[in-house]
């Protein structure tokens, strides 16, 4: 038997292949061989360290996503306004010329005016604080007659607010299939709907669990076309998890608990 085959087929045990190893962090395996091999890979401890350093790995991966863009260096964005002063060049001939850095030439009969790119982008730059001032006192207009009266359900008493769209790979409305993701979201902390730490934790304490616990991943998820965030709590026991999704609108005294269950060596 290869050691490709080895953990698949009908001998399961190490050496454990790369690839197997791979697939079943991937969750890519059914949930019946998952839950029959993490058991036995989390106790052999050259698989277990083979599995952190793909944790690692999509952390590292992960963290990338938050990380600020660098600014463009000054002699690139040098180049850049040449190069689209030349295309303007070429495009308008006789309109656009290079202009220099001082004083513009005055445009006179049968001259044509000339561009000064600083100064023009001046003038941009103050029409675009313009707009963002006319736009953000619009916004503030809205938020306040949003607060003043707010749209109310006859049913439920509550603000409407329009729900965001589900992200996050999807599970079955009780939480089928959910065991595949425990690879891939433990060690992730990504709030999702949720937005922060804060609002996570009042949805845990609504739930009646502690929130000083530290989920060991927490990733957003499709349940049954609504939004949510699920957590990963361990249970004491090896390889097994409790998985707990709540919805994008629970909150304090609101736990909106999609599914609670547990999954993995009974």
């Amino acid at each position: 038997m290869t050691d490709e085959s080895r953990g698949i087929g009908g001998t399961v045990g190490p050496p454990w292949s790369v690839d197997v190893l791979a697939d079943l962090h991937a969750g890519v395996l059914d949930d019946a061989r998952a839950a029959e091999l993490w058991p036995l890979v989390n106790a052999d401890p050259e698989a277990r360290a083979v599995l952190d350093a793909l944790d690692a790995t999509q952390a590292d991966l992960a963290s990338l996503a938050a990380a600020p863009a660098p600014r463009m260096p000054a002699e690139f964005a040098a180049r850049l306004d040449a190069a689209l002063a030349a295309e303007a060049a070429a495009a308008f001939p006789g309109q656009a010329q290079p202009a220099p850095r001082t004083a513009p030439e005055q445009a006179g009969p049968g001259n044509a005016p000339v561009v000064d790119l600083a100064a023009a982008r001046r003038r941009r730059n103050k029409r675009l604080g313009w707009a963002a001032g006319v736009l953000t006192a619009a916004a503030a207009a809205i938020v306040a007659v949003t607060v003043a009266i707010p749209n109310t359900s006859p049913q439920s008493g509550t603000p409407n607010v329009a729900a965001p769209p589900p992200s996050g790979p999807s599970v079955g409305s009780d939480g089928s299939g959910v065991q595949a993701l425990v690879g891939k979201a433990v060690g992730v902390r990504d709030f999702g709907p949720l937005q922060n730490e804060d609002r996570l934790d009042a949805c845990i304490a609504a739930a009646g669990l502690d929130p000083k616990v530290r989920p060991e991943g927490i990733r957003p998820v499709n349940v049954g076309g609504k939004a949510g965030v699920m957590i990963i709590l361990t249970t004491g026991k090896l390889a097994q998890f409790r998985l707990v999704a709540f919805g994008a609108d629970c909150g304090p005294g609101n736990p909106a608990v999609l599914f609670d269950k547990v999954v993995g060596e009974k």
